[in-house]
């Protein structure tokens, strides 16, 4: 059956001969999955036939008009006093036709009361905030900046976990001297990992080194850590790194007193998993390549899914209609 275009039905917004509520499910559609499934998608469940092209068009349209949107509020309730704020902070590569690969700067907060552990074992967060920008530091920090400030003073009470990125401990430092910096546990043994293979061929021996090095950091032993490392080969290469990285992260490395602070987290695996869900499930998959703002277009839509604040497309796409 068809109507007229002069119909009410037929009414559309913002230049699109579709109704408001058929944009909503094209824009949500199309920031789930890649226009030529999600089309299909759409046509299965409301026998409405739209073009892959269609999807983008409107897709990328609201995509842009987000960036009003996104980011302007805070989406988490306050911090209680007995919660502490934890901010993470990390970059990972995005293919685009502008300038190949290019990293996008994704960022998560959450506090230490959405951290559910019903089993003794930290298992997943209730509720984040996310921020995501395609492009350099400076403006990836400002949106940060303003999110966290928002919350009010929290001196110790705001946690940062971070690998050891430079750009990351500098943004810290120079914004939030005062809150609490972690340097990811995780990566930390991984570079412990990088050097032990090149100091020990015996795979037994090594193994054993490395756990107990682990533990004497887990005890904020950084030192005896360093120490050990020179002792077994303080000339080489990989060891002059490792002590180097470690010398210069030791106020980072305090992690007998984090593990008592908040949720007790000493890893970045939020943040890892940030990347998944809010970047790569989307924007990875095969063959894909972005504009600069396109890709944007698309980080702004999935931050305000994945933060719950889905209404600010819906009121975008109403306050035309």
């Amino acid at each position: 059956m068809s109507i007229s275009k002069t119909h009410p039905f037929s009414e559309g917004a913002n230049g699109f001969q579709i109704s408001p509520h058929l944009q909503e499910l094209l824009v949500y559609a199309g920031q789930l999955d890649c226009y030529q499934r999600c089309n299909v998608i759409l046509e299965k469940f409301i026998d409405i036939e739209v073009s892959a092209t269609q999807v983008y068009l409107v897709t990328d349209y609201y995509g842009q008009a987000a960036a009003k949107e996104v980011n302007i509020c805070r989406s988490l309730e306050p911090v209680k006093k007995e919660e502490v704020l934890y901010v993470e902070a990390d970059g990972s590569m995005l293919l685009t036709r502008d300038e190949g690969w290019k990293e996008v700067k994704v960022g998560r907060m959450f506090t230490s009361g959405s951290c559910i552990d019903p089993n003794g074992k930290l298992s997943w967060i209730r509720h984040s905030q996310y921020v995501a920008h395609l492009g350099n530091s400076k403006t990836f920090t400002t949106q940060m900046d303003e999110l966290i400030e928002s919350y009010g003073e929290l001196g110790k009470r705001l946690v940062f976990i971070a690998d050891g990125g430079t750009w990351i401990k500098n943004w810290i430092e120079d914004a939030f001297p005062q809150a609490v910096s972690i340097l990811d546990y995780y990566h930390v043994c991984e570079h412990l990992h990088s050097f032990a293979t090149v100091a020990f061929s015996d795979e037994a021996k090594r193994k054993k080194w490395t756990d107990r090095q682990k533990e004497l950091l887990l005890q904020s032993k950084v030192t005896t850590v360093i120490k050990n490392i020179k002792r077994q080969n303080s000339e080489s290469k990989e060891a002059l790194l490792l002590i180097n990285y470690y010398t210069n992260n030791t106020c980072r490395m305090d992690y007998k007193r984090y593990k008592i602070i908040g949720a007790g987290l000493i890893g970045s695996g939020a943040i890892e998993s940030a990347h998944r869900t809010v970047v790569q499930k989307r924007m990875k998959q095969s063959g894909q390549r972005w504009s600069n703002k396109g890709a944007q277009n698309m980080l702004n839509l999935r931050v305000l899914t994945m933060n719950e604040q889905w209404y600010k497309v819906v009121q975008l796409i109403k306050r035309a209609a």
